[in-house]
This record gives structure tokens, sequence and C-alpha cells, in this order.
């Protein structure tokens, strides 16, 4: 039994199994080492695309974010807007010539045509003064009067000395001559003879300082009355200035127009120099507008203007711009060329200057961030902004001109660009 067990094997099953290839390990490596290659790939010619792109544009802005115009050749037209109230150009306000009671005559709203009285400033101390004045420009007079016939007397006595010495002269000669042939004959003394000899040369020495002594008088009391008539006269004119000072304390409207302000209380008591009423002429309204002080320069008296009011277009002509600058911005007036009916103060209006007008000027619409004085701009190329050097000439409210360094047909980018600090070029993005 044991030999048997010992002669029979046992079975096993290796009958059922069946060979299988092992997987090649190689190929499975190369496999993945090639995916992982081809996303390395990928990922370098990203980073490639973007360095390219980061080394040919320093900045990139986002295409939603930008605003660009196309440049264009047409007519130009460079204008001031501006908003104004229309003012009277005549505006005369009355003053106190001196210090008094104030009477008015009119009320505010009254009409009034030129010369008629508005009021009266009664003063005392003004009209004292004036009467004192007067008493002395009097006494003036006469001591100009008295001076005068003192000047006519005295000439009156030089010449009448120099009268009295010419006729000396002549007795003189007479004696002499008398002398001089009784010498001859010798039935005189020479001493006689002498005598006669000097009696006329002392007459002619007489004659010829009375003349002088004459003359001398004569200047002296000229002298003498143009002074007094200097005195007289300045005296005069000091009553005349009184004068216009006491009638200008009657107030009279310098223009025709309506009273628009009584500036003091009824019979109050005013200072000298104080406003007493104000007097509008509505036949010679105006428009004060205001614009910035940028266009003081260029805007002239003269030029011409349009107004619209009241849905009206009214033309007018620039009658002066203020040299004073307030709150950056400068103020003009506008004159209408034919004044409109139905006015009033203080109604607004637009104006419209036109500083210049041309056609065919190569122009784009202006960015908030371009002047004359800009020397460069972004024009937009495939998907980059390029940096160009420019020259603007002429700016309008809406438009520039430009004067070199685009074509018709450029893009320009209007959007601030300052935070890009000068880039070369800007990458378009989406």
């Amino acid at each position: 039994m044991t030999m048997l067990l010992r002669d029979v094997s046992i079975r096993g099953t290796q009958t059922q199994d069946r060979a299988v290839a092992a997987p090649d390990e190689r190929k499975r490596r190369l496999k993945r080492y090639g995916l992982i290659g081809g996303i390395a790939l990928a990922l370098l010619l990203l980073v490639a695309w973007s360095a390219k792109a980061w080394l040919s544009s320093e900045k990139i802005i986002s295409r939603e974010r930008l605003r660009v115009a196309v440049v264009e050749r047409g007519p130009f037209v460079r204008d001031v807007a501006a908003t104004g109230l229309v003012v009277a150009a005549v505006s005369p306000t009355l003053f106190a010539e001196a210090p008094g009671t104030i009477i008015y005559k009119v009320r505010a709203g009254d009409a009034v045509k030129p010369g008629d009285v508005l009021g009266n400033v009664n003063s005392a101390a003004l009209l004292n003064e004036y009467e004192r004045e007067r008493a002395t420009l009097v006494s003036s007079d006469a001591a100009l009067n008295r001076q005068i016939i003192e000047v006519r007397r005295q000439m009156l006595k030089s010449s009448q000395d120099a009268d009295i010495a010419k006729v000396n002269i002549t007795a003189a000669e007479r004696e002499y001559k008398r002398a001089e042939d009784a010498w001859g004959i010798h039935v005189i003394p020479e001493r006689d003879y002498k005598r006669a000899q000097d009696d006329l040369e002392t007459a002619k020495l007489n004659y010829a300082h009375a003349v002088q002594t004459a003359g001398l008088e004569k200047d002296s009391l000229q002298l003498e009355l143009r002074s007094q008539s200097a005195t007289r006269d300045a005296q005069g004119l000091k009553v005349a200035r009184l004068k216009e000072r006491v009638d200008a304390l009657t107030l009279r409207s310098p223009v025709a127009g309506i009273v628009a302000t009584l500036v003091q209380i009824e019979r109050s008591q005013v200072a000298e120099n104080a406003p007493l009423v104000t007097v509008v002429d509505l036949s010679a309204l105006e428009i004060e507008f205001q614009v910035a002080e940028s266009y003081a320069n260029e805007i002239r008296a003269g030029m011409n203007a349009e107004v619209t009011l009241d849905g009206r277009k009214l033309a007018g002509t620039v009658a002066g711009i203020s040299p004073d600058v307030k709150n950056s911005q400068v103020t003009g007036r506008v004159r209408f060329a034919q004044q409109p009916q139905g006015l009033r103060q203080n109604q607004r209006a637009s104006v419209r200057i036109v500083l210049d007008e041309r056609d065919g000027v190569l122009k784009v619409a202006r960015s908030p961030f371009a002047d004359s004085e800009t020397r460069f701009a972004y024009v937009v190329r495939d998907d980059d902004a390029v940096r160009v050097p420019v020259q603007f000439g002429a700016a309008a409210v809406g438009e520039i001109e430009i004067r070199s360094g685009l074509a018709v047909g450029d893009t320009v980018v209007l959007s601030d660009m300052r935070d890009f600090k000068d880039a070369p070029t800007v990458l378009i993005g989406n």
C-alpha cells in the first residue's frame, strides 16, 4: 500500500495556467515622459509668447477702457462758449458831494429823463463855505481894482518925472548955448561957461535915470498886478468849484432810464461821497460773461459773438475783456448789434465767441489730456498702442488741430495714458 502511494504522483495546476508576456516597462516610461514633455513644451510656448508680448510692450491696457478717435480733415471752428447775465452798460450812481441830509424826489422804479431832479442834499456847512468864499472873492476884486489904479498912478508919476527931466535938458541946452556965445566974446567969466556946461550934463543924466526908473517902476508895478490878479483868479476858481459842489447837492439824472436803487433812508444824515441813488439806462444793455483766464489773451474787443436768449440767436460784438483774474476766470462784455425788446436785468443768456474758423484742417477729437504743449500721442496699430511724436496746434472745445506726426485715418488714443509713464508701446488686451 505504501509502495502504491509512492508511485502515484500528485497532479499540479500547470495544465490549467496560460503563459502571459510581461508588460514593456520601457515603452510605458517613454509614453509617460512624452506626455510630460508635451505639457512642458506647451507651457514653454505660452511663457515664450507672454515674454515676447512683455518685451514688445511694457504695459497692457484693456480694450474696454480704450477711447479712440480717427484723424480726419475738414472744417475747424475754434470758439468759446459761456453763460452770462444781462446787465446795464450804463448805470451811473450819484454820490453825496458833502455831508448833509438827503431828501429824495423820486422812488425806485420811476422813469426819469436826463436832467430830472432825483433829490437834494441839504448841507449847511457847504453853503456857508460857499458864501464865505464868495465874500472873499468880492474883496479880492476890490483889491485888484485898487492895485490897477495904483499902478496907473505910479506909472503916470514916473512918466511925468521923465518928461520933466527931458524939459530940463532943453532948458540946460539953451543956457549952455547962450553961455557959449557969451564966452566966445568974453563977456562972461569962464566959470559961468563951465557951470552951464555942467548943468547940461546933469540934465542929461537926470533924464536917463528918470527913463530907467520909469521902466523899473513899470516892471515892478506889473509884477505886483500879476500877483494880485493871480490871487484873485485862485479865489475865483475856488468859488467856482464850490459853486459846482453846491449845484451838485441837487441830484439830477445823467441818463434816461429807471431809478434802480435809493441807497439811503429818506432824510437820513449822509457822509461825503456816500452813494445815494442809481439810475439804469435800459436802452443800453449788455451781456456780462466769464471765461477761463487762458482765453483772456485771445478774446479782443470787436470780435463777433452769438448770443442765445430765450431761444433766439442774436448777433453781438465783444465790447471788452477785463484784465482782472478772479477764481481763474476773467469777465467780459458783449454788446448787442441791435438790442432786442423786452430785455430784463439779470436775465440769463448763452454767449459763443468764434476765435478761429478754417477749412481743410487736419484734426482729431480732443482728449482732456491733450493741448498745444503736448508732444506725443498713442496711435493704435494692430493690437498695440504706439507712442509717436505729434505736434498739435489750436485747440477747440471738442477738437484739436494736428500740425505734424499724424495722417488721415490714424486712430488716436484719447484715454488717459499717463499711468504708463511714456512707454514706447502698450499692448491692447481683450
